[in-house]
């Protein structure tokens, strides 16, 4: 993966629900980030998860989320492996379309004669073991929707142990669990892979298909500098080098790599945070506030960056603003 690996705002949404179905409040700034954007980055997804994990309570909240997902959770790929013809048609599918719903992990297939396993590796740390249990439950929950229930896997397996009682994943699951396995992986008997799906349309899925194929190389051919820009955006306090542990890179290459588009961190940053200033300046927020929330040392050099932007004070910027 080229790039900062992102989730689709469908799952973060379906996270979002759950938190209000339990009565969970999340934090303000973080849901009104999350509204206005089609991708999520993977800081925000950790953020949002630790929030909804820590005001839940029930180790296992993120049984529960995968069990209530829905196809439209899964964007574009929920609906190209419901209108597949069999399940080892959607199975394949899932494999070349899972980076739509998210970056964060990787399925595998490994099959023989007899039996199928479907592997889940995750890339994230931040509630690992949750967030597994979520994926696994909602690949468990779907394969059973989408067969009319046809489906009968063998077990479950998880890397890590388990997070409650073993009896409670079985009960909410229906199905044996195994933990501290070397794999994260929905085992069952490879006969099953020829199933029908109920609601398989051929025509629609090839059309899904092409969506999906452009929105996949719009993932990879996104420019560094509009994925910097974001992560400026989202975090205006983080430095070069924080940015570009994010994009997996060294502060030098990113330096180098952005000089290629024909741009510089520091133009890229001035631009957004003088932006981000602005908006906050019209919004009637404390000086002092804004040179926190955009990482100044204090408002004196907050206030020196804001005239070298503008040619202009924070104080004469706002006294300007029409009322």
């Amino acid at each position: 993966m080229s790039h900062s690996p992102t989730v689709t705002v469908h799952f973060s949404q379906a996270i979002m629900q759950a938190a209000q179905r339990l009565g969970l409040a999340l934090p303000y700034d973080l849901v009104a980030r999350l509204d206005s954007r089609e991708r999520v980055d993977l800081a925000s997804q950790d953020r949002l998860w630790e929030a909804f994990c820590e005001g839940a309570g029930d180790p296992l909240v993120g049984v529960d989320l995968g069990l209530a997902l829905q196809v439209g959770h899964l964007d574009t790929a929920g609906m190209i492996l419901m209108s597949c013809e069999t399940l080892e048609e959607a199975v394949e599918s899932l494999i070349d379309y899972h980076p739509i719903v998210g970056e964060g992990g990787a399925f595998q297939v490994v099959r023989d004669t007899n039996v199928c396993e479907v592997r889940y590796q995750p890339v994230y740390q931040t509630r690992r073991p949750t967030r597994v249990e979520a994926v696994m439950a909602s690949l468990l929950h779907l394969t059973r929707w989408s067969t009319g229930d046809a489906f009968r896997p063998d077990h479950l397996t998880l890397r890590h142990g388990a997070q409650d009682q073993p009896e409670r994943y079985q009960e909410k699951l229906g199905l044996p669990v195994h933990f501290n396995h070397p794999d994260n992986a929905l085992v069952f008997s490879a006969d099953q892979l020829k199933l029908p799906l109920i609601h398989a349309n051929p025509a629609l899925c090839r059309h899904l298909r092409g969506l999906a194929d452009e929105l996949l190389a719009r993932l990879d051919s996104q420019s560094l500098g509009a994925r910097v820009s974001t992560l400026i955006r989202d975090y205006p306090r983080w430095g070069k080098e924080r940015i570009a542990e994010q994009l997996g890179m060294s502060g030098r290459h990113l330096i180098r790599k952005l000089a290629d588009e024909g741009t510089s961190f520091k133009l890229l940053r001035d631009t957004l945070l003088q932006d981000l200033a602005e908006q906050a300046l019209a919004g009637g927020v404390r000086t002092g506030r804004i040179a926190e929330d955009l990482g100044f040392s204090d408002e004196s050099a907050f206030a020196k960056a804001f005239k070298r932007w503008t040619g202009s004070t924070p104080a004469r910027f706002r006294e300007a603003r029409p009322d």
